[in-house]
């Protein structure tokens, strides 16, 4: 997100759809099973509920096969008046964030500033007697959609099985040059040297195995903007693959080209998290707009 107010907005939760005939209550009883009566009961009557689109606020009101029933949620746009991090979603055992640009996902050996310690504070002004637990990490100048688990139970759950819950996850980018393929998928092993910098290798160097698929969205006369879909989550995958391909993300003064900073921040966002839920089963979708200073690049 590039701009941040105060001002409340709807965040779309999730979408499931009707499998048989029933009441709208009856169905957010049975397919919201971390809500009580009384909660589902203000969030109809706050009209958080659409049915195929159209706020709903009946209980009775009547769902048929197909339908289409959403819940949204008001959110503020920072957290607890914090711009680094947004309030996407949360239940009892999770919380997914939008985080912005230039905040570490956890504490480093001399950074103690992050979306962990932001979450912590934001639970105990809540009052809630819980922590925030690191499932996956985004690098400090990545932007996007994270999810943290509120005990160790759940975290290990989200951590022990991550390559099978996690069913789809998307990111965009903007890149240097105009990208000659439309789509494709990078395979390679990664390894770091002794300074922690990331090589690709097309044969097996000891390192791990890594697999990024793309696709080109748009491109203009210096840069594409490229849709990337991990198969795996290496560390610096991304920008190490996309630097195999000689268009290296903008802004990355570790991968990329010297000086080739148009937007004055590294142009990669985790845009799409779909994921299992570790507790209800239930498949959860979250998606956030492309940062508008991506696209503006395209539209000079």
């Amino acid at each position: 997100m590039d701009n941040h107010t105060n001002k409340k907005r709807q965040t779309l939760v999730r979408t499931l759809e009707v499998k048989k005939k029933c009441g709208l209550l009856e169905f957010l009883l049975e397919n919201f099973k971390d809500l009580n009566k009384n909660r589902i009961k203000r969030i109809l009557s706050n009209k958080l509920i659409c049915v195929d689109g159209k706020a709903v606020s009946k209980f009775d009101y009547p769902l048929f096969v197909g339908m289409k029933i959403s819940m949204l949620k008001h959110t503020e746009n920072s957290l607890i008046g914090n711009p680094y991090i947004s309030l996407v979603y949360e239940d009892r055992w999770i919380v997914v964030i939008d985080k912005n640009p230039g905040i570490l996902s956890m504490q480093s050996d001399h950074h103690s500033f992050c979306v962990k310690t932001l979450l912590d504070d934001y639970f105990k002004r809540s009052h809630l007697s819980c922590t925030a637990h690191v499932v996956h990490r985004l690098d400090r100048d990545t932007s996007g959609l994270m999810v943290f688990a509120k005990n160790t139970t759940v975290q290990q759950i989200l951590e022990n099985n991550w390559h099978n819950i996690v069913k789809d996850r998307r990111y965009i980018a903007v890149v240097s040059g105009k990208m000659e393929r439309q789509n494709g998928t990078i395979h390679s092993w990664l390894k770091d040297d002794k300074f922690f910098y990331t090589f690709s290798s097309p044969i097996d160097n000891g390192g791990k195995i890594a697999i990024t698929h793309f696709k080109t969205i748009t491109v203009c006369e210096n840069y594409s903007l490229v849709e990337l879909q991990l198969e795996t989550g290496r560390k610096n995958q991304i920008r190490v693959h996309l630097q195999t391909l000689h268009h290296p993300i903008i802004g990355d003064c570790k991968y990329g080209f010297e000086g080739d900073d148009p937007i004055k921040r590294l142009g990669l966002h985790a845009f799409r998290l779909f994921f299992i839920h570790p507790i209800t089963n239930q498949l959860m979708k979250f998606e956030t707009p492309y940062p508008t200073s991506f696209l503006n690049i395209f539209k000079k």
